[in-house]
Order: structure tokens, then C-alpha cells, then sequence
């Protein structure tokens, strides 16, 4: 950004903003932390401190404990580069590259002020949790930064979480051990608070008011938020809090157990064995868990990422309920009003994550039992939609978008003040791809008010106009518990007889109106507290795979079937994507894959028909 347009968005940012700004000092001095002095780099009237230790490396034996207190340095610091993101395999396409390297050494903080900030100016505070699914993400990608929140008088921090098996994992001497009390399993989840508790013993000395902590976060950083929401263990850790694209009524990852196996379900445990037995350690006492402590953190992450996670379902799980820091679902909590009672903003884009499989149009409304024809009226009352949009927009409203209502509208009817939001805006130079609507994690850059960094000189004055708007947003709501201020159109509140939302719309003006996808909205709500519906079937009626019925991970993981495929569509095997893609039929791909012709998934279906069935 040039410094003529810098200089406009600052002022754009409102007298309030401006006056929250303090007074800068001629010099700045080393912040004391309590663990040993640290300083930071100025730039822009923005003082950033990156890659301050917040707990001990959970190496060798703290390979799978509860985060232990950072070690003390003497001097001071130079906090000038990110640590390392945790480990994990990065991948392709990622909304958030990486900017440091993955290690398991990675437990680091970052803080974003605003030059000339001293101790006791007691400014607000906001704490961003990274997305991922659980195995990806970390604290350095350059659509983090926090510098647009310091130049609002907002001090903002990110920290990094344990990731894939080093961050929720386990393993029978583990529980047997219990060497952190109870703390078992959800070790990334226990850095998140460990990161929570450094801000509340040190953050006052970077100048932020450790009584006004907002939390935020996108989808498994999301639903992270919701944990701490929700957790017994991080009560009075922060005053405010901000769900994007992070559900609200389930777990995200499920109902997994540290120690009980369930149908279809095995426990954190019984995979962790499975794990084991991968890398060839036999057995689930001392001798084992020392095997496991013994290998590289290559060995342990075994390739897992976002792309191969599907692949991995015997051997990781992800977060579990370990009945101390999760305890009960989302939805359980907040209807008994167990949750922190701090106010709460929530929302979700308009094409956000979702994946649904159903074979057909009739099979994806039948999942609604009784209320089949009230979502076919409410999801395609022409008929006009394509299965892939219907089955994509029933998912993403069942997943992350509904559930934004229910919590906004459970706690409004709380006396809680709630904030409801749906983010439609896509990037100019964007649309012409983007043409169902506002991708998960893209609405990150415009948050974060750095939408340079995301699209560069594609970047245009109404790209910029709704960032800064949405970044105001935002940075008010960490002040004071409430999203709106000078200059921006109004934010009301959630009420359930409205039902308004503020949508940031696709001509880049927020609007705050009755939600528009109500009728979507009402018979998802309905539908929830129905019985799961069967699972659709996986083989035709006569036993055999086919392109319409069976996840493409089956047919792969079948020999023959397999064979198959890589003669008619090898490209789509040999993909290093295959693993996104395990859930879906072939049918479901023919959207993303313009080459799998309905006349090719013909040929495919008759040499699947022509492999022995099984019924």
C-alpha cells in the first residue's frame, strides 16, 4: 500500500480509531517478559515482536504432554522472525502459505502494537487461532499480520498449536501415566490456553489490558474458539469472542473419545496403537510409548496434511472428547448456558466448506425425513439447481452456516449480546472463478485488513474499501464488545424475531438485513434435532461399484476396482490431490473435473458391473 493511500484508510478509520492511536515514544524500549526481555521491530507505526517462546519445546519427553512453562533467557531478545509453525506437510493451494519452516519445536507467539505503545496503556486486545483441519496452518502466513489492528489501537497476537498426531494423540501408557492430571490427548487445545495464559501474565507489559482479550478464529480455528467457549479449563482467559466458518453445534472433527471405542468410532487410543503397529512398535506399555518418543517428527507426521488426512482414518482422528478440556458438544453447552458469558460475534462465507454425496436431488432432500419438500422448496423450488449445488449448499448450511444462527440466536435469547454475520464478498479480480460466492478462508484477508499481500496489484479500491470496513468491524467489536462505530452502516444485534444479519455483500457494501437464505436457514434448524439418517448406499443394487454411488477412497483402496480406474482415468488417480477427493463419487467430481463425461462414467460403470459383486 502506498503511503497516500495508508494515510486515507487512517483517517477513513474514524476519530475514535485515531484517538485510540497513543502518543509515540522517541525510542523503544525492550518489553519485559516473564521469561526474559524481548525487542521488537518498528515499521509503519506498527511494532511487531515475532517468535517468542510461550512454552518449553515439546520434545523427547514432552512429546505429548501438557505445554510446561517456557524456559527463562538472560539479555534481551530480538523478536524480529517467526518461529516455526508446527509440524505438518504443506500443501498446494493452501489460502495461508506457510512462512516459517514446519518443526516440532513450535510453540511461539507473536504481538503486533502500535508503535510508541508503553506498559499500563491498556488497549485492547485480539488473539487470532490459525484454521487448518487440525493438520494444517500456523502463525506466520503473511495474510496474519496483524499490523492493521495496531494501526486501530488494537494489539493483536497469534500464537501456533500443536498440529495433526504431536497435537491430538493418543495412547493407553499415556492415560495410564497422566503426568499433567487429567490433561490428556487434546494437546493442542491445551497450547491454545497455554498461549491464552502468556497473554494474561505478559501482555500488559506490551501495553494490552489483559481483561479485554478477543478471540478469533476461522474454521478449525473456529472451532477452536468454540472449545474455549465452552471449556471449564479457559474460563476467564479472554472477555470476547469471534467464530468464523467454525460450526456451533457439533464437534468439528466428531465425537471421538480418548478411551472408548464406539461403532464406526475408535477411540484417540485405539488409533494411536494402530499408529504404532504402523510404524512397527508392538504392544501399549512403557516400553512402546518410548518407540514412539523415539521417532523423528517426520516418522510421526507420516506425510499427514490436509490432502492425505482422508487416507489416515485408522491411524488419527483428530480433536476427542477428553472429558476435561472437551466434555460435551457445542450445542449441549451453550442451550444448558455453560459457556463463558462474554459477548459473541459469528458467521460464515456464502460458498463456504461442505461436501455432500448424495447420489441424486430426491436422495438429498429424503435426507430431511419428513421435511423433504420443505427443503426442496427452500433449496430448489425450480429445479433449475445442479445436484453438485444442492448438495453442496445442503452441506455447507448443515455445517458451518445454520449453526452460526443457532449460536447467535442461543445466546441472544441468554441476555448475551451476539452478532451474526455472512460474508459474501469476492476479490475483482476473483469473480470471474469464484462465481457461487465467497470461498472458506477467503474472507481471512479482509479481516485482517490484508488484502495486499493476498492479491497484489490485482488488488482494487473496492477490494481495499471492504477490507478496511470489515477489519473496523472487527477491531471495535475487540474494544468494546460491539462491532460498530463512526462511519460504518449499522450492526444490529441478533434478535430471533428479526432475524437480520450483517451480510458484507458481493458489491462490497455490508448491509445489515432479514437473513436471506431464512427459508434454507429454517428447515436445516428443524432438521437438526431428527435422527441421522441412514447412510447412502456405497454399491449398486446388484453389489457392484459405481460412479454415482461409491466414494472414489473405496474404489481405490479395492485392487480391481482401482485397475479400473487408472485405465479410464489415470490422470484423476495418479492426482496429488486424490486424497481432498476419497469422499466423493465420480459423479460428485464431474463438477470439478470437466473430463469425467458422462459418457466416460458410463464405460467406468460397465467394467466396474463386470467385477465380482459383493452384496
Amino acid at each position: 500500500m502506498s503511503a497516500s493511500r495508508m494515510a486515507l484508510a487512517m483517517v477513513a478509520g474514524s476519530a475514535v480509531t485515531m484517538s485510540a492511536l497513543p502518543v509515540l515514544a522517541a525510542a523503544q524500549a525492550p518489553v519485559e517478559t516473564v521469561s526474559g526481555a524481548v525487542k521488537g521491530v518498528t515499521a509503519d507505526g506498527v511494532e511487531s515482536f515475532k517468535g517468542i517462546r510461550f512454552a518449553a519445546p515439546p520434545l523427547g519427553e514432552l512429546r505429548w504432554r501438557a505445554p510446561q512453562p517456557a524456559p527463562k533467557w538472560s539479555g534481551v531478545k530480538l523478536a524480529d522472525t517467526f518461529g516455526n509453525d508446527c509440524m505438518q506437510t504443506p500443501f498446494g493451494g493452501d489460502a495461508a502459505p506457510l512462512g516459517a519452516k514446519p518443526a516440532e519445536d513450535c510453540l511461539y507467539v507473536n504481538v503486533w502494537r502500535p508503535a510508541g505503545a508503553t506498559k499500563g496503556a491498556k488497549l485492547p486486545v485480539i488473539f487470532w487461532i490459525y484454521g487448518g483441519g487440525f493438520v494444517n496452518g500456523g502463525s506466520s502466513p503473511s495474510v496474519y499480520d496483524g499490523s492493521s489492528f495496531a494501526r486501530k489501537g488494537v494489539i493483536m497476537v497469534s500464537a501456533n498449536y500443536r498440529l495433526g498426531r504431536f497435537g491430538f494423540f493418543g495412547f493407553p501408557q499415556l492415560t495410564k501415566d497422566n503426568k499433567d492430571n487429567g490433561l490428556l490427548g487434546n494437546y493442542g487445545y491445551m497450547d491454545q490456553i497455554a498461549a491464552l495464559k502468556w497473554v494474561k501474565a505478559n501482555i500488559a507489559a506490551f501495553g494490552g489490558d489483559p481483561d479485554n482479550v478477543t478471540i478469533f478464529g476461522e474454521s478449525a480455528g473456529g472451532g477452536s474458539v468454540h472449545t474455549l467457549m465452552t471449556s471449564t479449563q479457559s474460563q476467564g482467559l479472554f472477555a470476547r469472542a469471534i467464530v468464523q466458518s467454525g460450526g456451533g453445534r457439533g464437534n468439528l472433527m466428531g465425537n471421538r473419545t480418548l478411551s472408548e471405542d464406539k461403532p464406526g468410532l475408535p477411540s484417540a487410543e485405539t488409533l494411536g496403537v494402530n499408529f504404532a503397529r504402523r510404524k512397527g512398535i508392538q504392544g501399549t506399555g512403557p516400553e512402546a510409548l518410548a518407540a514412539l518418543r523415539s521417532l523423528t517428527a517426520e516418522e510421526v507426521n507420516d506425510g499427514l496434511g490436509m490432502m492425505t488426512m482422508s487416507q489416515a482414518t485408522q491411524t488419527y482422528g483428530g480433536p476427542m472428547v477428553d472429558g476435561v478440556i472437551v466434555s460435551d458438544s457445542p450445542q449441549a453447552v451453550y442451550e444448558a448456558g455453560r459457556q463463558a458469558k462474554v459477548p459473541f460475534m459469528i458467521g460464515a462465507v456464502t460458498a463456504d466448506i461442505g461436501f455432500g454425496f448424495a447420489p441424486s436431488k430426491d436422495a438429498a432432500f429424503a435426507a430431511f425425513g419428513p421435511l423433504a419438500d420443505k427443503a426442496r422448496a427452500a433449496y430448489d423450488p425450480d429445479g433449475s439447481k445442479s445436484l453438485q449445488q444442492v448438495n453442496t449448499e445442503i452441506a455447507m448450511d448443515k455445517t458451518m452456516v445454520e449453526p452460526s444462527r443457532f449460536v447467535a440466536a442461543t445466546l441472544a435469547a441468554q441476555g448475551l449480546p451476539a452478532y451474526e454475520f455472512r460474508f459474501g464478498y469476492v476479490a475483482e479480480s476473483m469473480k470471474a472463478e469464484w462465481k457461487t460466492g465467497t470461498p472458506h478462508a477467503t474472507e481471512i484477508p479482509y479481516v485482517m485488513n490484508t488484502v495486499k499481500a493476498k492479491y497484489g496489484d490485482k488488488l482494487t479500491a473496492a477490494d481495499a474499501k471492504i477490507a478496511d470496513q470489515t477489519n473496523r468491524y472487527w477491531a471495535n467489536f475487540a474494544r468494546t464488545g460491539n462491532p460498530n462505530g463512526p462511519g460504518l452502516p449499522h450492526w444490529p444485534a441478533y434478535d430471533a424475531a428479526k432475524d437480520e444479519l450483517m451480510l458484507f455483500t458481493a458489491e462490497g457494501v455490508p448491509v445489515s438485513q432479514v437473513d436471506p437464505w431464512k427459508a434454507r436457514m429454517e428447515v436445516t434448524a428443524a432438521a437438526a434435532s431428527l435422527p441421522p439418517a441412514p447412510p447412502p448406499p456405497t454399491r449398486t443394487a446388484d453389489g457392484h461399484f459405481g460412479s454415482k454411488v461409491s466414494p472414489l477412497g473405496d474404489m481405490l483402496d479395492d485392487a480391481a476396482a482401482k485397475a479400473v480406474l487408472s485405465k479410464h482415468i489415470p490422470d484423476v488417480v495418479n492426482s496429488p490431490q486424490i486424497g481432498m477427493a476419497r469422499g466423493l463419487t465420480l459423479l460428485a467430481l464431474q463438477a470439478y473435473i470437466p473430463t469425467l463425461t458422462d459418457a466416460l462414467l458410463a464405460k467406468i460403470d460397465g467394467d466396474l458391473a463386470a467385477l465380482p459383486a459383493k452384496k
